[in-house]
């Protein structure tokens, strides 16, 4: 699998893991990861299998646990490299489903996050049955989402005290490269540089991901070089 990062050299404010959507790679996102590093922000951001330079079929969705592990593997590596800045866990569509299993999949990676920022959560079923989020998290999404129904996500983060929920009357689902982008950057921006470790919304039973019809495996490779 490969990542890379968009680098922070002085005066680190926060660390944030990114995982895209189905169809997309990290390479997509350097207008975010360059907002994100004016302000101190450092972003690491992972290729899913099959997508951007990570080996894979690329007209076929990796397993879901497959997905929490590599989540899982580069929190570890993001927290090894940055050990006393805030981690931060981002995801875009498929990435914030990911990220919110991979939080309650509860792996040494996961119990380091302090927050999580996510864009078009999905509104499958797998996703809205979730307890919520054992740690502050701001869900972004666009009132005109056609992938993403907007209503059950509202509903479902209505019931958690640690969701912030806000959304945008003039976007759909992909946020962070329409018009509102440069809204959503500030919006996240704010949220993570607020983030303080420490703050949890208690514990919650970790999911079952072969619930999900997958046995969570050993990666095949371990996660390449970071890529300029």
């Amino acid at each position: 699998m490969n990542y890379r990062i968009w680098r922070v050299d002085d005066d680190v404010t926060a660390v944030l893991v990114f995982l895209h959507g189905i169809g997309q790679c990290s390479a997509d996102y350097h207008r975010y990861g360059r907002a994100m590093n004016r302000h101190g922000i450092e972003v690491w951001g992972l290729d899913h299998p099959g997508h951007g330079l990570s080996e894979g079929e690329p007209d076929t969705l990796p397993p879901i646990p497959h997905l929490v592990a590599n989540a899982e593997i580069l929190l570890s590596m993001a927290r090894a490299a940055r050990p006393t800045a805030p981690l931060v866990l981002a995801g875009h569509s498929l990435g914030a489903g990911v990220a919110l299993l991979a939080m309650h999949a509860n792996g040494p990676g996961a119990q380091e996050v302090c927050a999580l920022a996510l864009t078009g959560t999905p509104s499958r079923e797998v996703i809205m049955e979730l307890p919520g989020p054992p740690v502050p998290a701001l869900l972004v999404h666009g009132a005109d989402d056609r992938i993403a129904a907007i209503e059950p996500v509202r509903r479902w983060a209505s019931h958690s005290p640690a969701i912030e929920f806000r959304e945008f009357g003039d976007a759909g689902h992909d946020l962070l490269h329409e018009p509102v982008r440069h809204e959503v950057h500030s919006l996240i921006i704010e949220f993570v540089r607020r983030t303080r470790p420490g703050r949890t919304f208690g514990t919650v039973p970790p999911v079952r991901l072969r619930a999900l019809g997958h046995h969570p495996p050993a990666l095949e490779r371990p996660i390449s070089a970071p890529i300029p």
